[in-house]
């Protein structure tokens, strides 16, 4: 039997969305008090910035990769990923 497709919550439909307009952009996700990214833009972003890599929903079947940092420091990240290109 095929395997049942994978349940998106309403936040990774909008993320999932946007990313696929700009597959190629590491994509920060405003979340409350963190920009947050998800999937393959996390591990990058987690190696990158040297930060946590977690996962939302674990243990579920929306599990995704996760890493994130607080708004107030965006100032310290952004530049560093735009020169990691």
């Amino acid at each position: 039997m095929a395997k049942a497709a994978k349940k998106e919550t309403p936040l990774m439909k909008q993320y999932n969305a946007i990313k696929a307009k700009y597959p190629d952009a590491l994509l920060l996700f405003r979340v409350g008090d963190f920009y947050e990214t998800f999937g393959e833009d996390a591990v990058k972003a987690s190696k990158i910035l040297d930060i946590i890599l977690t996962k939302r929903g674990a243990g579920s079947e929306t599990e995704t990769e996760l890493a994130g940092f607080p708004h107030h420091s965006l100032n310290t990240y952004l530049p560093k990923l735009v020169k990691a290109g």
